[in-house]
């Protein structure tokens, strides 16, 4: 039904458009009055306000529609049923009448779900023609509304602006909400998982071996004797050891390759050069993550053991040097192209006065142009940083997941965002602490970013203020 509504929005949009466009020429014709604003702005001013409030009941509406259906039925079910039933038990049931709703249930149907799907599909009904309702509404009221806006001869041109500035400051406290909605996200699990697991033995513990929580009952509350047993399972000091020792491997990879391609297509490239060169480099950013993971577990990975046991050294099957090196070649493209286009940024006029100056073509690289274009370079290497951190696919697949505590890149390791994904696989229980763990380990990884943030923009500042 919404993407039928949305579709029909789409043309009135259309239509609006033009019909305001045509309505204001015709009333500069047959007043003679000058119009105070171009003809398309006053198009403009007429689809939005015909799109907007219709587009704002759709989005609202899908929001409210299923919480209002569900309280109904919900409380439908508690008014005719004899026993109290608990939330787990009104959630199944809701589940069994959605589905048996949708011709999807299989199970026995009592005569509790048979009602509750009938009163579902009514509710269900009675809501898409109140919204089909409602929606033509706003459409005719805020497309009235517009038509005498543009009779009067209205700044179409400030009204659209206006509109655009509220919806761009949405769109900014959206994103600002969502941020602020992960970070309590985090807090609130992290908190509960810091209950039961002293912050710590989790900060500097060596051992990480969070199934052990899983042998006991993961609703049971935890006794002073098991949360003893558990102090040592949660040390995090191996994932974290293991996050920054392969990041470290990638960019020892990335940032050579990748600025020295970015600083010979922005300064020595020909013009054809950089127009094949810049798009194959970009392309390794284009292919997915699992098929660097392939790679690397099926040829890097055996490469590497098949070399080692030539020189009669022994190499793990999964190591953490496999993996940097293939997640190293993923990250090249981010380095290479913003430092190409900082180093294409730096004006010419600095390169043409050292040149004037006597100084060869390197040492205006190296000493004026490279200097100019540090801060958007160091952003780079950050973005890189920021990437390699959060990789998970190639390391599943090319490091393991075992939580080793070493600095051989011959030996398997793991990194945080693996293991995060590891105790949040399948089913899990959110009171277990090994599930809250991935909380705690999201929230730290999210910390250590914005330090690493911090510190960069310092550094981005110190050196703009020297050569600006």
């Amino acid at each position: 039904m919404n993407s039928i509504l949305l579709f029909v929005l789409l043309i009135l949009c259309i239509f609006s458009f033009y019909y305001g466009q045509s309505r204001i020429k015709k009333i500069s014709s047959a007043s003679a009055i000058t119009v105070k604003s171009l003809p398309h702005f006053y198009g403009y001013y007429q689809a939005l306000w015909c799109a907007l409030p219709a587009f704002l009941v759709i989005v609202f509406w899908s929001i409210l529609e299923p919480i209002v259906v569900k309280n109904l039925i919900l409380n439908q079910i508690q008014s005719t049923t004899l026993q109290e039933l608990s939330k787990n038990e009104l959630t199944l049931l809701y589940s069994q009448i959605v589905s048996l709703a949708g011709n999807n249930f299989s199970g026995n149907i009592t005569e509790a779900v048979k009602q509750g799907a009938f009163s579902y599909k009514n509710f269900l009904s009675i809501s898409q023609s109140s919204k089909i309702v409602l929606f033509l509404c706003a459409v005719i009221a805020a497309t009235l509304f517009a038509h005498s806006k543009i009779n009067n001869n209205v700044h179409a041109r400030e009204g659209v602006e206006k509109i655009f500035i509220i919806i761009l400051f949405l769109s900014a406290t959206a994103a600002i909400l969502t941020t602020v909605g992960i970070i309590f996200a985090l807090l609130f699990e992290t908190l509960k998982f810091f209950k039961t697991i002293n912050i710590f033995d989790f900060m500097f513990g060596l051992s990480w071996s969070p199934q052990r929580a899983f042998v006991r009952d993961a609703g049971a509350v935890l006794t002073a004797a098991q949360v003893q047993d558990l102090k040592d399972a949660f040390g995090a000091v191996p994932l974290f050891a293991g996050t920054a020792f392969i990041a470290f491997i990638a960019m020892c990879v990335a940032v050579p390759i990748g600025l020295f391609s970015g600083i010979y297509l922005a300064e020595y490239a020909s013009f054809k050069q950089r127009k094949w060169g810049k798009p194959i480099i970009e392309i390794l950013a284009g292919i997915p993550t699992v098929v660097y993971g392939f790679f690397a577990a099926l040829t890097v990975g055996p490469f590497f053991k098949v070399l080692g046991n030539s020189l009669g050294v022994e190499v793990s099957s999964e190591s953490a040097l496999a993996a940097g090196l293939v997640m190293g070649v993923m990250i090249i493209p981010f380095v290479s192209s913003l430092s190409d286009d900082v180093i294409n940024a730096v004006p010419q006029s600095l390169r043409e006065g050292s040149l004037a100056l006597g100084a060869t073509h390197s040492e205006t690289i190296k000493k004026v142009v490279f200097p100019a274009a540090l801060p958007g370079i160091v952003g780079s290497i950050l973005l890189a940083v920021s990437r390699a951190v959060g990789e998970t696919m190639i390391v599943v697949m090319a490091a393991g997941l075992a939580a080793n505590l070493t600095i051989n890149p011959l030996e398997a390791t793991t990194t945080i965002t693996t293991q995060i994904v590891m105790i949040l696989v399948g089913d899990q229980e959110f009171t277990s602490p090994k599930t809250q763990s991935a909380f705690a380990l999201g929230l730290t990884l999210f910390c250590l970013t914005l330090i690493l943030n911090f510190i960069a923009l310092r550094f981005v500042k110190k050196y703009r203020e020297k050569y600006e």
